[in-house]
């Protein structure tokens, strides 16, 4: 403990971003149980490191009185007043009690201390580092799998990706690299806990923020993601611009720029459509690849009943009602599908109804 000791100290605390004076006082307290461990419980035992030669001195701190009743925690007015001339009763005083192989003890348990400050101080920066990071796109490298669940090397930390946030179907291999989705940085006595998706609609956001610079510049906005992850995604994007083609921009020349996205993403199809603040435009287009007839709208319900033609049918509902579900999500809207031939039925049903004098339903 000297002042190769402090320069020591010094590096550190640069290096690692620890203040210098929390350090040294978190050394100084654990030199104060080393000592009561060696030497003795007294509790009236202080640690000092000199700031400017990094010595070690170890005090017992005593009050001055007019009469002492106990050697441990009091000393006499007159000797006190030879150690610090002008003492009074009733203050303290530092009396040094530093045993000869302290040094060695010092040197010991400061080392422990720096190691474990310097852990915190890593585990510190890197839980700053990733809670920025929540909402955001990161690459790592898959580490491990255990019991389905994934681990993700992300520089000096881990990421943990559970069964619930992995796409269908996907296949995870060691040392395979992957775009993951931040959606929660804990910290916690290990350090940070950082949870991934490749499930979160945000995924596919910040997938074509970096694929489409004019997302990235703000001249095309994401204004919904709907997503069923491994399987399709529907996008709805606008331009405020009329010069810029938001649809267009997205899917790149030849298709360049959402093929790569799909890449990523396994072969999940995804529907780039126009957003537009008219529900029977927005509707019609949610809807795509089906070609729409006529979308009739019930504002005050916030549904809509969609015509399309019989062959269309299918196709606008989707596999197992994918594509109607992903777009009625997508809108806000509930979307009821009728073919070109159920329409007409039940307009005929409607009109022979209302001819008999029956009631409409």
């Amino acid at each position: 403990m000297s002042g190769e000791f402090l320069e020591a100290i010094e590096e550190i605390c640069r290096d690692k971003g620890i203040n210098r004076e929390i350090l040294l006082e978190a050394i100084e307290a654990a030199l104060v149980s080393a000592y009561k461990k060696n030497y003795g419980s007294a509790p009236n035992v202080k640690v000092g490191i000199d700031r400017q030669t990094g010595v070690v001195k170890v005090f017992a701190q005593k009050k001055v009185v007019k009469e002492v009743k106990d050697d441990l925690t009091e000393i006499d007015e007159a000797e006190a007043k030879k150690l610090r001339p002008g003492i009074q009763a009733g203050e303290v005083v530092d009396i040094e009690v530093t045993p000869k192989n302290f040094g060695r003890i010092a040197a010991q348990n400061a080392k422990q201390v720096v190691v474990q400050r310097i852990r915190e101080a890593e585990r510190g920066l890197i839980y700053e580092k990733f809670v920025e990071l929540e909402n955001e796109i990161v690459t790592g490298l898959v580490q491990r799998v255990e019991k389905r669940n994934v681990f993700i090397d992300l520089d000096k930390t881990e990421a943990f990706l559970p069964p619930s946030e992995q796409m269908p179907g996907e296949v995870y291999q060691v040392n395979n690299r992957i775009k993951v989705y931040i959606t929660e940085v804990k910290k916690t006595t290990k350090g940070p806990q950082i949870t991934v998706s490749r499930t979160h609609p945000g995924l596919v956001k910040r997938l074509f923020e970096l694929e489409v610079p004019e997302i990235a510049r703000g001249e095309v906005l994401i204004k919904n993601i709907s997503r069923e992850a491994g399987s399709r995604t529907k996008i709805a994007v606008y331009a405020e611009d009329k010069e810029i083609d938001p649809v267009g921009s997205c899917v790149g020349h030849k298709g360049t720029r959402v093929q790569r996205i799909v890449d990523e993403l396994k072969g999940e199809k995804i529907d780039i459509i126009k957003w537009s603040e008219d529900p029977v435009e927005y509707i019609s287009s949610a809807l795509s690849p089906a070609k729409v007839l006529t979308v009739i709208p019930s504002p005050n319900e916030k549904s809509a009943m969609v015509i399309v033609p019989d062959n269309q049918l299918s196709l606008a509902i989707g596999k197992e009602g994918q594509n109607a579900r992903l777009a009625a999500k997508l809108t806000g809207w509930k979307i009821d599908i009728k073919s070109q031939s159920q329409a007409h039925t039940i307009q005929d049903s409607q009109l022979y109804s209302v001819q008999g004098g029956g009631d409409v339903f």
